[in-house]
């Protein structure tokens, strides 16, 4: 059959490190980008005698991710005990949920193509991160050898689990685009792919297009893009449908994602869930969650970001694309809806926020939480525009230095003298003098030549120094010339 005959099928499995004071089961601050096996202990380190904790701020926190992924929290909720041999589990085993998790039975909406499609969320759980690999080549004797980093050892981890519902590679990255927006809205966790706080795994399998058994899936490992993923999706669908198609039998293994080959390459079999000899953890209780610690988790639920560029664009009448953008981040959102208060033109705050203030953060690698240039400072400059103080283009030039000092507009434009000049009294000389001084200028407009008071405006400008404000410029001038007609 070609490959337009086989549906792909996908299930995604994303792993999200959670922004907390303290690590999943210990005391040891949770602190990315500590000096390397500075902050463990011997619960982390896996020392025996050492009893693990359960860190009440990381259930919380994965409940609210739950939440806001339409999950139905458990009441009753246990740890289990996952047990595999690796380097960087310096336990032997990690502490995980398996039977019991603290989500289940959400869903995203994910819209692709201008379609809406539903991808069940089948679990959300938590668990503690490994220790970090390095693999490199030995300094001294130049043989392969790998570094073990313990200070991610025990760091609160959730692990949000898709059903196999995502047909396509596109359909995937706006999944895992709308996740990591939501991550990110709600403040659990940086969602850093590069820096590895989010992390995807995916699992994959073709079936012919109408059958409803599932294919034997491959996971595949080691993508640290979005783009990766879509390229190593598509890379694997290709490559199951071209074997299958050879006669060959799809075995279920893990494949890791070579990003400079552009190929999926065989890492090892694939576990089964027995393989890991699950157990309750025998450390921990289980946890009963209420149904009034529920409702007060679900208090703290932020607009969500599909909510807020819904409202953005109904009541404040902006573009898609523009409420997309401004909802981008919850510090956007709020940035906006503050200055909007203060200054109520949204569609001139807009304009402001995305065009000069996104210019000169990026110029600057900035985030706007860490702008000199607040709601109240971007408000204060639009109204002094909005009154005829100063002109747009010297609003440009005093923006630029409150952005570098943080200096508010007034005081700037005080400073340098920007004042625009609107009083007609005191632009009549120069409206006089330079219709004296170009009469080709003038016949042209009394000859039906609109365009020609524009060359007068600017005339005008140039002899005050750009301060005059070029509408009044504009009124005085048609009313001088249809007057003198």
């Amino acid at each position: 059959m070609p490959v337009e005959d086989y549906e792909v099928v996908i299930g995604l499995e994303v792993h999200v490190e959670l922004i907390t004071r303290s690590k999943m089961y210990c005391g040891c601050p949770n602190e990315p980008g500590a000096p390397p096996n500075t902050l463990t202990c011997p619960t982390c380190l896996g020392l025996p005698g050492a009893l693990p904790v359960i860190n009440q701020e990381a259930v919380e926190l994965t409940a609210l991710t739950g939440l806001a992924l339409n999950c139905e929290i458990d009441e009753f909720t246990r740890f289990d005990r996952k047990n595999y041999f690796y380097p960087d589990l310096l336990k032997g085993y990690q502490i995980s949920q398996y039977l019991h998790p603290i989500c289940h039975g959400g869903y995203l909406d994910v819209t692709d193509g201008g379609t809406t499609q539903r991808v069940g969320i089948r679990r959300v759980h938590l668990e503690e991160d490994t220790a970090k690999s390095t693999h490199r080549e030995s300094p001294r004797h130049g043989a392969p050898e790998t570094l073990i980093d313990a200070n991610r050892a025990g760091v609160p981890l959730i692990e949000i689990v898709s059903d196999p519902e995502i047909h396509s590679p596109d359909q995937a990255r706006q999944y895992l685009l709308a996740l990591h927006e939501i991550v990110r809205f709600l403040g659990v966790s940086t969602a850093n792919l590069e820096e590895g706080t989010f992390r995807v795994d995916a699992n994959v399998s073709v079936r012919p297009k109408g059958s409803s058994t599932l294919g034997t899936k491959v996971e595949i490992k080691n993508m640290n893009s979005f783009r990766a993923v879509h390229r190593a999706l598509a890379y694997e669908a290709e490559r199951q449908v071209a074997a299958i198609e050879q006669g060959e039998r799809i075995v279920q293994e893990t494949r890791g994602w070579s990003e400079n080959q552009g190929v999926t390459l065989s890492q090892r079999s694939k576990e089964h869930a027995h393989d890991y000899r699950y157990f309750p953890e025998p450390d921990l209780p289980p946890l009963s969650l209420t149904l009034a610690w529920v409702a007060e988790v679900r208090t703290r639920l932020p607009e969500l970001p599909a909510q807020r560029r819904q409202r953005f664009q109904e009541e404040y009448a902006l573009s898609p694309y523009d409420a997309e953008v401004l909802t981008g981040s919850r510090a956007t959102g709020d940035y906006f809806e503050e200055a909007v208060k203060l200054f109520p033109q949204p569609k001139v705050v807009a304009n402001w926020l995305t065009g000069e203030l996104f210019r000169l953060l990026n110029a600057n690698n900035l985030d706007i939480t860490e702008s000199r240039v607040g709601p109240a400072d971007l408000a204060g400059l639009l109204t002094l525009i909005d009154k005829g103080t100063i002109s747009g283009r010297a609003a440009k030039e005093v923006f630029e230095e409150m952005f570098q000092s943080g200096a508010p507009a007034n005081e700037i434009v005080a400073r340098k003298g920007l004042s625009q000049i609107s009083d007609a009294a005191s632009l009549e000389r120069l409206v006089e003098e330079a219709i004296a001084a170009n009469p080709k200028s003038v016949a042209d407009f009394r000859a039906g030549k609109g365009q020609a008071v524009g060359f007068l405006v600017g005339q005008v400008m140039k002899a005050s120094r750009g301060k005059a404000n070029p509408a009044v410029v504009n009124d005085l001038l048609r009313a001088k010339l249809d007057g003198a007609g």
